[in-house]
């Protein structure tokens, strides 16, 4: 696999880490070289703490169209290429980071189901898109028979499967699979603005917020409901619920953290609970 398959670059001082695709010459088609570097590159900024949001786009003013296929059929079993696919896509939409997609020029077939299963979508009037499988005699992969009809309602999803029309940016935005469009001068700024809310937010609870909004559409109410209680536990034992309270009355920005407000003289040394002892509530209130 080549270094530079993905470019990898991580703003500390923002904690946003952009994936750009870097098959200019092939419009940024994925090989097999790229799609175990964009797997293995969502997986270390899953890892990463540090990282607040993610961006994925291309380079040379595409997005990425699709698999590469130039190569024609291949002596091994398909199944063996669709497992890495699937990796890719579970990875992309279990991160618990918000994820961007910036979107110039092409976005096909697996392409566009890589930025349909971003949080969000950025695009500029230049980009077009294309569930483009059964014109090469496939049909939808990268998650795109689960990710359609969820965004556009069923009817809409087999008119853009079946007869793999091709879209402009404000086609895809008026059928909500495009977000924002932007031009092309001002969507780096524009997608940074966003990022830097993004990151601006508690980590903890976009990360719940998002799982349960992932969650939810395969759910009952009840089954919703319940994991909506579950996260707000999860929520509130962070010092950015306490924090949020505090900048509301102080009128002033919250800075959101992420950690833990569980004092640790709660565990031991091991990391292991242990029985908080009288006057436990007290402590929690002055650690806050």
């Amino acid at each position: 696999m080549s270094d530079d398959e993905v470019l990898l670059s991580h703003d500390d001082g923002r904690g946003v880490r952009t994936l750009t695709l870097n098959r200019p010459h092939r419009k940024n088609a994925l090989d097999d070289a790229l799609w175990r570097a964009l797997r293995d590159a969502l997986a270390a900024a899953g890892e990463d703490r540090e990282v607040r949001a993610l961006v994925i786009t291309g380079a040379g003013g595409a997005f990425c169209s699709g698999a590469d296929i130039s190569g024609g059929p291949r002596a091994e079993h398909p199944t063996y290429r669709m497992r890495m696919l699937s990796d890719v896509a579970l990875t992309l939409h279990e991160l618990p980071v918000p994820t961007v997609a910036k979107v110039t020029g092409v976005a096909v077939g697996a392409g566009w189901n890589l930025a349909l299963g971003c949080d969000l979508v950025v695009a500029t009037p230049s980009a077009r898109f294309s569930q483009i499988f059964t014109r090469r005699g496939l049909s939808l992969d990268l998650g795109g028979s689960w990710l359609l009809p969820r965004l556009v309602g069923l009817q809409q999803a087999k008119r853009l499967a079946l007869l793999a029309e091709t879209l402009d940016a404000e086609q895809a935005r008026t059928l909500n699979l495009v977000t924002w469009v932007v031009p092309e001068s001002e969507v780096d700024a524009f997608t940074d603005g966003v990022c830097d809310r993004l990151v601006g937010g508690p980590p903890v609870a976009l990360a719940q917020s998002k799982a349960l909004l992932n969650e939810g559409v395969d759910r009952t109410l009840r089954d919703a409901l319940a994991n909506e209680a579950r996260a707000q536990g999860v929520n509130f034992a962070t010092r950015d619920a306490t924090e949020a309270f505090a900048a509301f009355a102080q009128r002033r920005d919250p800075h959101f953290t992420g950690t833990w407000a569980v004092p640790p003289s709660l565990t031991d040394m091991n990391g292991s609970a242990r029985s908080p002892g009288p006057g436990h509530e007290e402590r929690l209130r002055q650690a806050d």
